[in-house]
């Protein structure tokens, strides 16, 4: 029987998850199991900066990759970590975070030992992984085998991060390669699915006018190819919320924009709310991204269907996937699809057509709808940066990379270098503002170290324009040091192939951007704009949250 070490039994288990690249930052407690890493022939090592700069990274990662890898030393590293796994929860990304800790025996004697709290508990920070994993198991030699599979099979189930506690002595540990067990198949309840699929009819039969909405659960569960069928029946009105644009086809038939609530245009908003139903796939309503809760979708005019179970005018189906309820939903969608109300062209959101001379958010963005190409990767920071995407209509089999529910601002930064590392033949384009990427911008050394070439635009709008729009526009906690931006990529690398503009007019920015359809380098654009200037979409956001946290 074939033996192999716990480290090397996890390595085979990630590599079996797709997952090609372990990110994190070395300490002691994880120097024995990172030789197993760098050993590996399938999977390579991305050191970073920090540990919340791998987290986000790893994070990147797992959204163009399907799961990732993280790794980290115990206490210090994890804790630094832990916003960035936060994030991956609240956002359905599956991250596997290994935490190398101490020797068992220092563990079980209560050794006063470093990075530890120092009071013998070496389960404090396990307990705070728990709040944001889908599942966690503190591994031992005996245990190792049956708690890696658990804990990464659950991960990959939920889209939700797990976590692994890896002793030093535990991943040197010897083990019994186990035998391959074959893959168990998916119980489907036919009955649930059948119950769902006889509402559904009856809300829909009689129907004229019907609308599909679709969000970031639905890119998540890798739904676009069934959607896209259920589309080509009909072209009836379609829209996606912010961090679900690119889950649809942006140039189908039918695609009306970027669904926003009452920060809508008039006419998505009538296209995707007076309807006789509405189905909504994969979808959550966050007050960034409808003005603060103002979506009109009543229970019963919805068929919502989420990654676990479905409701159709309230009443709950479950156990039951979307795949399987999108199944469900195509006879029904033939039967009746020919007397549902086609999509009014006229609804499609157009960027509008105006050259400033001085560059503003509207020219921006005019500016990038024309720079876009099919199959780019998209990456846009919390703040002016996502909400003016909001407007763009994405080519054909091109991504968006946002962040508005947990929004951490700096988190695109590093998650553009995992993104990259996912994806090294598609063309990467970030878009952060001047005060996220103060907080992160060290990963632009990791990027130059491995040869990556995103396009970065920086929009220095001089600090934090979007809570200036909330509160506080001319106080001073608002304010951030002043940078020299274009010089950073020269400092952050001792052989720098980068380029470095900085432009403050609209003829300067698509000169620039020509010269990038030609010219593929890393490349960082630093783009001034008025501090006080917001996308439309950011700015009926703010006066929301402002009323909202005025109480």
């Amino acid at each position: 029987m074939k033996t192999l070490n716990v480290g090397d039994y996890l390595l085979h288990c990630l590599q079996q998850a797709g997952i090609r690249h372990l990110f994190g930052v070395p300490g002691d407690y994880n120097l024995q199991f990172l030789d197993s890493v760098i050993a590996h022939p399938d999977i390579a090592w991305v050191g970073c900066a920090n540990e919340l700069n791998a987290a986000y990274a790893a994070d990147g990662y797992g959204r163009c990759n399907g799961a990732a890898a993280l790794l980290t030393t115990f206490g210090v590293g994890e804790l630094s970590a832990i916003n960035g796994i936060a994030g991956s929860y609240a956002e359905y990304v599956p991250v596997i975070h290994i935490v190398g800790a101490p020797a068992s025996d220092a563990q079980r004697q209560g050794d006063c030992v470093h990075h530890s709290l120092g009071d013998g508990d070496f389960h404090h920070f396990l307990r705070m992984a728990q709040e944001v994993s889908a599942a966690s198991a503190v591994l031992t030699s005996e245990n190792a085998v049956e708690e890696i599979d658990r804990v990464i099979a659950e991960a990959l189930h939920q889209h939700r991060p797990g976590y692994l506690l890896l002793a030093v002595d535990v991943a040197a540990a010897h083990i019994a390669m186990p035998d391959v067990q074959p893959t168990e198949p998916v119980h489907q309840d036919n009955a649930v699915a059948t119950a769902f699929a006889a509402a559904a009819e009856r809300l829909l039969a009689p129907a004229q006018r019907v609308a599909l909405l679709a969000d970031f659960l639905a890119s998540r569960w890798q739904l676009q190819s069934p959607l896209a069928d259920l589309r080509q029946l009909r072209a009836i009105p379609a829209a996606t919320l912010l961090m679900g644009k690119g889950v649809l086809d942006e140039h189908q038939p039918g695609y009306v924009g970027t669904y926003a609530a009452e920060g809508s245009s008039e006419a998505v908003r009538r296209a995707i709310e007076e309807t006789d139903v509405t189905l909504c796939i994969g979808v959550r309503f966050t007050d960034t991204l409808t003005a603060g809760f103002t979506q009109q979708l009543p229970a019963e005019r919805v068929i919502d269907l989420q990654p676990f179970h479905a409701t159709v005018g309230g009443e709950r189906f479950a156990p039951l996937s979307m795949a399987q309820a999108l199944a469900a939903l195509l006879p029904i969608y033939q039967r009746h699809c020919a007397h549902w109300a086609l999509a009014d062209t006229a609804f499609c959101e157009e960027i509008e057509q105006n050259d400033d001379a001085v560059i503003s958010q509207r020219a921006f963005w005019q500016a990038m709808q024309r720079f876009l190409l099919p199959g780019d990767i998209i990456l846009a920071d919390q703040g002016t940066a996502a909400f003016g995407a909001a407007a763009l209509r994405l080519p054909p089999g091109a991504q968006l990379l946002v962040q508005p529910l947990w929004g951490s601002i700096g988190y695109t930064l590093p998650a553009t270098f995992g993104a990259q590392t996912a994806q090294p033949d598609r063309r990467v384009i970030l878009i952060i503002g001047d005060g996220s990427a103060q907080l992160t911008i060290q990963e632009l050394g990791s990027m130059q170290r491995d040869g990556q070439q995103p396009i970065i635009f920086l929009i220095n709008n001089d600090g934090y324009t979007v809570e200036r729009a909330i509160h506080g526009a001319e106080q001073r906690y608002n304010d951030i040091a002043q940078w020299n931006w274009t010089a950073l990529p020269h400092a952050m690398s001792v052989e720098c192939a980068a380029q470095s503009w900085r432009v403050s007019e609209t003829v300067q920015l698509t000169a620039v951007m020509e010269q990038l359809m030609r010219d593929r380098r890393l490349t960082l654009v630093e783009v001034v704009m008025e501090k006080q200037d917001l996308p439309p979409l950011l700015r009926k956001v703010t006066a929301a949250l402002h009323q909202r946290n005025g109480g």
